[in-house]
């Protein structure tokens, strides 16, 4: 009887720490307990390549739980560096379970040029672009501008999320979308006369510096900022033309950045000659932007193809009196021919 009760007492002892160390053994080797664990994976694949450069391009990120209920910011936190840019990165979200919306504001322009309200309302979680304001002489604000060259902006949404109170490991993922864009503008001397950069102004005007939880303008359209060129370069070039000799090229270039270029948007290109103060052309950058979208993406939706396009480069032709010879211009090398648009 004492062997057997020994055998026996042998058999609980191991059923006892199977059950107890399963958990650890067999599903929960990174935790050691039953316990839920939530875990959030980002993905930046909105873009023309359709892949995933999350990795690559977004080193910084801060998330933001919200309760469906309450629509309260009940969990946040934010990370950056090597970390996130590893392969394979996840965040560790503790909190307990329930059901969520995930909000998220990403990259590297979060902190110098873009700045998120603090708030504990998910409908205030705005991100507003960092601007200069210029004040007339009554010491009234005149215009919202900035010549920044701004770094990344990303936003992501994922609605009405189950974090079940169930043993494992749960993984959620929220996709991103870039909010931040690059203009280089082009103008080149069909003359071959010298182009002073100096000469002349670009700037972009849009309403689109204040960006609400769902990554929608927050302002008005009339509110517009005014993005001014962090650099500007010209110069000159002698080019072999086969069968017509040597052809001096000269040109100069505004590099723009702006926040996300939305559609419906009346937002506008400008240039303007110094000298004589007069405007050598005004055009309507998403129109034009979006003319170019069936060589990259014929298939994608205007707002789609906005998001996921985050460079333009524009070149524009003058005479030698500097005007704008508007019947053709070039956007991302594909030639955009104007006799039909207005302007």
């Amino acid at each position: 009887m004492k062997y057997i009760a020994k055998i026996n007492s042998l058999i609980f002892a191991i059923l006892a720490a199977v059950v107890f160390t399963s958990c650890d053994s067999f599903i929960y080797e990174d935790e050691g307990d039953c316990s839920p664990y939530y875990k959030v994976r980002f993905r930046y694949e909105r873009n023309l390549k359709f892949a995933d450069a999350f990795a690559a391009e977004v080193n910084a990120v801060t998330l933001y739980l919200i309760d469906e209920t309450t629509g309260k910011v009940v969990w946040s936190k934010h990370e950056e560096g090597d970390a996130v840019s590893s392969e394979g990165y996840l965040m560790d979200v503790p909190v307990d379970p329930g059901r969520y919306h995930l909000i998220a504001w990403c990259g590297k322009g979060v902190g110098p040029h873009f700045d998120v309200a603090k708030t504990d309302i998910h409908h205030d979680l705005t991100c507003s672009l960092i601007h200069d304001s210029w004040a007339r002489t009554d010491g009234a604000v005149d215009f919202k501008h900035t010549s920044n060259e701004l770094k990344g902006l990303y936003h992501g949404r994922l609605m009405s999320q189950e974090f079940p109170d169930e043993e494992g490991t749960h993984v959620y993922t929220v996709d991103l979308t870039k909010d931040t864009n690059e203009v280089n503008v082009v103008l080149q001397q069909l003359s071959g006369e010298p182009i002073d950069k100096d000469q002349f102004s670009f700037y972009i005007t849009d309403a689109n510096h204040v960006l609400d939880w769902t990554n929608e303008a927050a302002v008005e359209q009339g509110d517009s900022i005014v993005y001014h060129p962090h650099h500007t370069s010209g110069g000159s070039a002698d080019i072999e033309v086969p069968e017509h000799g040597s052809t001096v090229f000269s040109a100069c270039v505004a590099e723009i950045s702006t926040s996300r270029l939305i559609k419906g948007h009346k937002c506008y290109l400008s240039v303007v000659n110094n000298e004589s103060g007069k405007l050598i052309f005004r055009v309507p950058l998403i129109d034009l932007a979006l003319m170019v979208k069936g060589s990259h993406g014929r298939d994608l939706e205007d707002q789609e193809y906005l998001d996921r396009q985050d460079k333009y480069d524009m070149i524009f032709f003058l005479d030698e009196g500097n005007r704008w010879m508007n019947a053709y211009i070039y956007i991302n090398s594909w030639k955009v021919v104007l006799q039909d648009i207005e302007l």
